[in-house]
């Protein structure tokens, strides 16, 4: 039996330090990104949540513009 060694996460939403270690970056880094609105996220209360597809979209972004 085989398994991935790192499965797709199964969650929509992410806290700030499951999203830095989602994009293998610091806390701080992730809310500066929120503070400038690079990264966008949702509220939940007091808490502020980012969500999986706001995620990737941003790693796409970083993708294109870099070539």
């Amino acid at each position: 039996m085989t398994t991935a060694a790192n499965p797709a996460p199964t969650r929509a939403l992410f806290t700030v330090k499951g999203a830095a270690e989602y994009l293998s970056l610091g806390r701080s880094t992730v809310y500066e990104l929120m503070a400038t609105n690079k990264l966008p996220y949702v509220k939940v209360g007091r808490i502020r949540r980012l969500r999986l597809v706001e995620l990737d979209a941003f790693v796409a972004q970083l993708e294109t513009s870099a070539n």
